[in-house]
Order: C-alpha cells, then structure tokens, then sequence
C-alpha cells in the first residue's frame, strides 16, 4: 500500500512538473510604459542560445498584477509588468489564488502631457492641469459640479485658447492611475484651497474622489498603446497626450512636453524630483513560476546587467534608481521574499 502511494505521488509530482514545463519561454504582460523596457530585456535574453526569447505583451499595469496572481501552470503569466504599485486588493487576489509574488522595482518614470511642436506649447501648474481634467470642480459654496470648462484659457486665461481635449490611457493604466492621483487629487484638490475645503466637507479629506476624469468628451481614452496616442498628436497640433516620459523622449523631432509648475519634463529633472510628475516601475514575479518555467531567473539577472546609469534601458528613456536601490533590487531578485500586506503600507 505504502509502494502504491509512493508511486501515485511521484506519478502527480511529476506530472504537475512537466505541465509546467511544456512551456519552455517566460511569459509577461502588464504596463504599456514598462513594455518597451521589458521588450530589450527580453531580446537581450534571447541572444543566449539557452533561452527563447520571453514573450512581453501589454494590456495595462491592471492585466499584470491581476494576470500574474491567476494562478499557477502554462495559462498564466510568470511575471507581471506595472507601472503603478500593487494595491491591497490586489494582492488578496494574489493570496485567494495561494499565488507568491516578489515585487522588484526596476527604475523610474515621468508622465508627460505632450502635443505635437506645431501646437502650443502647455505652460501649466499641476492645480489647473487637474482643474482642466477632473470629472467636476469645487465651488466657493462647497458644492461640486460637473467640470464645465471647455477651453484650456477658461481654466487660466493664460492658458491657450483652444478646446481642452486630451487623450490618455483608460482605467486599465498604471500610467492613468498615477497621473490622476498626483494631479487630479494631489495637485488640483488637496492643494486648492477651495476644492480643498469642500472635499473636507463631502468627507473626502484626501480628496481621492478628485482621481475621476471627465467623460464628457475632453478627455478621450486612447488605449493602452501610448504609440498610438503619439500618433494622434502627430496627426492634430490642436490635441495633447498624457503618456510615460520614454515615448516623449524618442519623438523629441516631432513632440513636445508641457511645462508643469515650471519643470520641463526632462531625463535629469525626473532623475533629480524637481520633475513632480513622476512614479516608479515595477514587476511582479511569481514564486512557483521562477523555480520551474526556464528564464525567469535569467531574465531578472538582464535587468540588472542593463539598469544602470549608462544602460541601454537609459538610453531608451527609463531613470535609473539609485545604487543603494539597485542593490536592494538585487538582493530581492536572490531571495525572493514574499510580497505582504504589510509592505504594502
């Protein structure tokens, strides 16, 4: 009986391995603003002859954190890319599914709002950038009404005279996400004084209900391929685009970024925090997944090889972190220590 049991277990053990093993390349998908940085990562991998190359698709930084905590075997993900951090919620998917995640931080980002060089060029604070773009705006009576401004010189008539529209990434986006807490609720309503003491009065003292963005038209999800948000501004000057710095930075001939509280949104400023606009990258590497699918391993060691101040990653667009972080990084990459809720605080 002992034999038999033996036999059967060896049997399912053996056949889980070889489940997981029947996909023998690493799998990844999530942020449109990681995905550029992944895809060198990947290529670099696949010119050893030991490794296929990864296949990095997007979908949004809500796709990687939910799609790497699925579950566990060949349908889903090893790692998931994201561009905003994962939230508690997220991560109680994570532990529904008794999937372990490491988080890695692998550089950083700005967010732009851009338009193409034959247009005018935005020359804005971040309050009246949220102002223009929040779902409703705060009154002197402490009453909110649905945002009723249409063109930007009606939000500050030293704003352009010219229709407010905007595209922009949807509800999916890490990119989104970021950008409408640090600007719509950190710019705009916990920094004017009036939207500031109504959210106080409507019990939103962070002002979060501010993060809503308008859906009457001057702001226009574009999806998550921020190439094609770039095409849209190439093809009308009148347009802008809320997207990562990277894509800013390889169409400087044709593009150009607005000026936010008097920062111009470049490679040193973002580096050195006088860029305000700006946010870490991630990914989320599952635990059972690193040990089994062949690369996973490998292809976090290719971050570390290229994440440098001189890389070819920040030669592509993307802020290095600082040393003491990548050394952080690095020692997370060996350990793998499991993402908690309390890190999470």
């Amino acid at each position: 009986m002992k034999i038999k049991n033996i036999l059967l277990f060896t049997f399912f053990t053996l056949g889980v391995t070889n489940v997981l093993y029947a996909r023998d390349y690493v799998s990844i998908a999530g942020s449109s603003t990681v995905l550029p940085f992944a895809t060198i990562i990947a290529e670099e991998l696949g010119n050893n002859p030991m490794y296929k190359t990864p296949v990095v698709e997007s979908g949004g930084s809500s796709v990687g954190k939910k799609g790497v905590c699925e579950g566990t075997g060949t349908e889903f993900i090893d790692i998931g890319n994201a561009s905003s951090r994962m939230k508690p919620k997220e991560l109680e998917f994570c532990n529904s599914n008794n999937v372990e995640v490491t988080e890695i931080k692998v550089g950083y980002d700005g967010i732009v709002v851009a338009n193409s060089k034959k247009g005018q060029l935005l020359n804005i604070s971040k309050s009246d950038l949220g102002k223009a773009l929040t779902a409703q705006i705060a009154l002197e009576d402490g009453t909110w009404i649905d945002n009723p401004y249409d063109k930007w010189s009606d939000v500050n008539p030293a704003l352009p005279d010219i229709k407010i529209r905007v595209y922009g990434p949807p509800t999916t986006s890490g990119t989104r996400a970021s950008y409408v807490e640090m600007v719509n609720q950190k710019g705009y309503c916990a920094k004017d004084p009036v939207a500031k003491a109504a959210s106080k009065a409507r019990g939103d003292k962070k002002g979060k209900l501010c993060r809503a963005m308008r859906t009457d038209g001057a702001y226009i999800e574009a999806g998550e391929q921020d190439n094609l948000i770039v095409q849209k501004l190439q093809e009308d000057s009148s347009t802008y685009g809320i997207f990562g710095f990277s894509y800013l930075d390889q169409n400087t001939d044709t593009l150009q970024g607005a000026i936010v509280s008097g920062t111009k949104p470049t490679f040193d400023a973002i580096a050195d925090g006088d860029y305000s606009v700006s946010r870490a990258l991630y990914f989320y590497v599952k635990h059972s997944h690193a040990e089994l699918i062949p690369g996973v391993k490998s292809y976090m060691k290719e971050w570390v090889k290229h994440w440098g101040d001189e890389g070819i990653l920040s030669d592509a667009g993307m802020i290095p972190m600082p040393k003491e972080e990548r050394s952080e990084m690095l020692i997370r990459m060996k350990e793998l220590p499991k993402l908690t809720m309390d890190d999470l605080k």
